[in-house]
């Protein structure tokens, strides 16, 4: 049993220790003999995770949780997690080895197969540059954060929304492509605004890092763009955003928090 103990907004937590390696892979039983011992019903969710560690850390307690509010007698969620390293996917991208880092997830997601994975994600934004190929080269589904957030505008009513990530998230036209597929506008931060929520997103977020200077500046580009943009809601479109927005109190905008919508999604696969 591994456990582990970290803090966050004064509640103590048994996660740390899970993340004190940089590459871990929970492969604790065989395919075969792990598969003797499901129940005939129970799927296996296989998770990309570490792109950053904090966040995966908020997905895997996300996704019990949720499990277990739709199953309350008592049942877990049966998960398997490769957690990569965010550093070398981070220098792929910089370098624009998009190549790279299609290779590089498609073997983590290889061992999340040979694990038992019956589905799988990717618990970031960012590796969606390259979804679509590693979909192809992946021997089991992938539930992509993008299309579930796209849908969840749809559901919602939306008609134009911000969308805050990374600088490669903010360039990229994966979101963009898939919102307009549903009859919506995307609305970019102008370009110092995005340059400092990409420097911020990774020398802040990425290390654990959520300070509250961060939050207010972030919180009045948001604003900015509701008034002069006129955009709805903004699309947190990079996982570790949400932990440092979500104890923001009454903002007076409506943020689309990706992680809970995934989560949401992968919760209705396993149980559907």
């Amino acid at each position: 049993m591994i456990t582990n103990s970290c803090t966050r907004s004064g509640e103590s937590l048994n996660y740390a220790p899970v993340l004190s390696a940089v590459r871990w892979v929970v492969l604790v039983e065989s395919y075969t003999a792990r598969y003797a011992s499901l129940p005939g019903n129970m799927r296996t969710i296989g998770m990309i995770g570490g792109l950053g560690p904090e966040s995966t850390i908020d997905y895997y307690r996300s996704i019990i949780a949720r499990y277990r509010a739709r199953r309350p007698d008592g049942e877990y969620p049966h998960v398997v997690i490769n957690s990569l390293d965010v550093d070398k996917g981070l220098a792929m991208l910089d370098a624009d080895r998009l190549d790279e880092l299609a290779n590089y997830l498609a073997a983590g997601l290889e061992l999340l197969v040979r694990a038992g994975a019956d589905l799988g994600f990717i618990a970031a934004n960012t590796p969606h540059l390259v979804f679509d190929e590693v979909q192809r080269r992946s021997a089991i589904p992938l539930l992509s954060i993008v299309r579930a957030t796209s849908d969840r505008a749809k559901a919602l009513g939306l008609k134009k929304v911000g969308l805050f990530g990374t600088g490669f998230t903010m360039r990229a036209t994966f979101y963009p492509k898939e919102l307009q597929r549903a009859g919506i506008g995307v609305v970019l931060p102008k370009e110092s605004e995005r340059e400092f929520i990409h420097r911020k997103y990774i020398g802040e977020l990425l290390n654990t890092q959520f300070l509250p200077e961060t939050r207010t500046e972030i919180l009045r580009i948001a604003h900015r763009m509701k008034a002069e943009d006129g955009v709805e809601a903004l699309i947190l479109a990079g996982t570790e955003l949400p932990l440092l927005l979500r104890d923001s109190g009454d903002t007076g905008i409506e943020f689309l928090d990706t992680t809970v919508i995934h989560v949401e999604a992968i919760v209705d696969a396993l149980l559907g």
